[in-house]
């Protein structure tokens, strides 16, 4: 008898093994689930779904022909099909979860790149044996989940895969398994109620985006062309230029009406400071090139105008020479800085953006407490900052680019505003009383809106605050959200625009704006205005005594 028979015997037509086939079921149904499971918003976490994946069609007929073959796998080959299918798996949580989290399809090249940075920065704020703990819980996590599907696929091979080779039927079924599959993937819309996405496309996707993007010969056609980078800047005159990025400022602070209410009080008093300050705001909304996080995507967009709404053009884009805002004023005799309040590691890319100046948080010298993740807040990196780089009216002129940090997710804790920008440098720059209330505000991963709501008016105050200390001379400001919050925040279906302000007292640089669909004060209006990637010739293009169409450096 072969061992396919002797197997079969021993599952189905044996009454002692009722308990074996009833496992074997189960384990079928398990491993179909692992890969068919979607999101349970608006958590990480997930929950099972009963519809057919793909994935585990094909990984049983592959299963089907190697028993067929060559018998039940094990040792080396049975480690090949469970390092095989951990794959799929871990690709179709990350496949389901980051667009419930961050409203974006994964992209499993760069987020494996920033997850574990996120975490390394998120278990620093803790104590050693925290991390040792961490680390030894994912290796147990992972090395638990190996194991698991290695008995699982195990059972597969030794138990149902002879049973299917042993009866015609169940070979039918396992070929219109396939058929239907093939279907699926070829877009076969009546077969969406019954198959789950394919996960393997993501991996596909990434496959031929990472080929495009190492082949030199074809960097052009992966690329977008750079904007024309002309401008006299005769407009701006002497006028200082602010670019500042308020982290996770998306659409939702005004879409959402319970937010904006709670708003309205620091963004009022923001409005007054603007004016007290001789200046005017315009605003309006662009879309992002990211959403809920890879903030880079978006700062590259910005200061390159290239749309590096896929991450690989990002990359791509940083192994070049193209020009950006940053080499356009920094070529006409302005003083570039960078500040990444964000960072406390080398960061290579700074070299493709080539700031005279670059500033990280361990430059700034913080003996604050520290504040969440990211420890240092953003009032102490800009007062730090006009301290230890004064602007006096003999100052070459100066090109500030500012991505803030403190209201990154998870939005905890709100830090407290200090009136007094010099005491927010000091050691201890906050009291008794307003620590406590720091140490009383509670983490909800569950629901973020009210501690993001916080964060936002915690932006607009020191914004105001900024704007209220003397200034040696005029300074022309765009201040502008990089992504919107996770969709645990805007909800699901959310749009990627951000806000975008623009802050002068020039009348030519702001009717510019306003031509271009900018609207008075600080609340932007629908439709948007274009993409963050337009900004870049618009902003070059409200600067140049020359430029007579507004609408010139717009796209959408």
């Amino acid at each position: 008898m072969s061992a396919a028979r002797a197997g079969d015997t021993a599952l189905v037509e044996s009454p002692s093994k009722p308990k074996r086939a009833a496992i074997t079921l189960l384990v079928m149904l398990g491993l179909n689930a692992l890969l068919s499971m979607v999101n349970w918003w608006p958590t990480p976490m997930v929950q099972l779904d009963a519809r057919l994946a793909p994935e585990f069609v094909w990984v049983w007929a592959a299963l089907l022909v190697f028993v067929r073959f060559f018998g039940a796998p094990a040792g080396k080959s049975l480690a090949v099909f469970t390092l095989a299918y951990m794959t799929l798996v871990i690709g179709r949580y990350f496949d389901v979860t980051a667009p419930a989290l961050f409203g974006r399809d994964v992209n499993l090249y760069w987020d494996a790149m920033q997850i574990p940075r996120v975490v390394w920065v998120s278990l620093r704020t803790y104590p050693f044996w925290v991390t040792v703990i961490a680390v030894a819980a994912a290796a147990a996590l992972f090395g638990s989940i190996f194991a698991a599907l290695r008995w699982a696929l195990r059972v597969l091979a030794r138990d149902a895969a002879p049973f299917a080779l042993a009866r015609p039927w169940a070979q039918g079924v396992t070929i219109a398994a396939l058929v239907v599959v093939s279907l699926h993937w070829g877009g076969e819309e009546w077969t969406r109620p019954y198959l789950s996405k394919p996960v393997s496309s993501t991996y596909f996707r990434q496959i031929e985006l990472l080929s495009k993007a190492i082949k030199e010969s074809q960097s052009q056609t992966v690329l977008p062309p750079s904007p024309a980078f002309k401008s006299d800047l005769s407009v701006l005159g002497g006028a200082d230029v602010n670019i500042i990025l308020f982290e996770s400022y998306g659409m939702v602070s005004f879409a959402n009406t319970q937010t904006y209410a709670q708003l309205t009080p620091s963004r009022e008093a923001l409005g007054k400071q603007i004016a007290a300050s001789g200046l005017e705001v315009v605003s309006a909304y662009v879309g992002s090139t990211t959403f809920g996080g890879a903030s880079e995507l978006a700062q590259l967009a910005l200061v390159s105008g290239i749309n590096t709404a896929d991450p690989f053009v990002h990359d791509l884009l940083l192994t070049t020479k193209r020009p950006t805002l940053v080499s356009f004023f920094k070529e006409r005799g302005f003083e570039t800085f960078g500040v990444y309040p964000a960072l406390s590691w080398d960061w290579p890319e700074k070299s493709f953006y080539g700031f005279e100046t670059f500033i990280d948080s361990r430059d700034m010298g913080y003996k604050g407490p520290k504040l969440g993740f990211w420890t240092v807040p953003d009032q102490y990196s800009l007062a730090w900052l006009d301290r230890t780089h004064p602007i006096t009216p003999a100052s070459r002129k100066r090109m500030t680019f500012f991505a803030s940090i403190t209201s990154h997710m998870p939005f905890h804790p709100v830090p407290p505003y200090l009136a007094d920008w010099q005491q927010i440098l000091s050691e201890k720059p906050f009291s008794d009383a307003q620590m406590a209330q720091v140490l009383s505000q509670k983490e909800n991963w569950l629901n973020m809106l009210p501690a993001y709501t916080g964060m936002i008016d915690y932006n607009y105050q020191w914004l105001a605050g900024y704007l209220a200390q003397p200034k040696a001379r005029e300074s022309f400001y765009i201040v502008m959200g990089d992504h919107q919050p996770a969709a645990n925040v805007t909800g699901p279906g959310a749009t990627w625009d951000v806000p975008v302000h623009i802050i002068s007292a020039n009348p030519q640089v702001l009717r510019y704006f306003k031509d271009a669909g900018f609207k008075q004060g600080l609340d932007p209006s629908l439709p948007n205005v274009g993409k963050i990637f337009d900004l870049t010739q618009m902003l070059l293009d409200s600067f140049d005594s020359t430029a007579n169409a507004p609408a010139r450096g717009l796209g959408k």
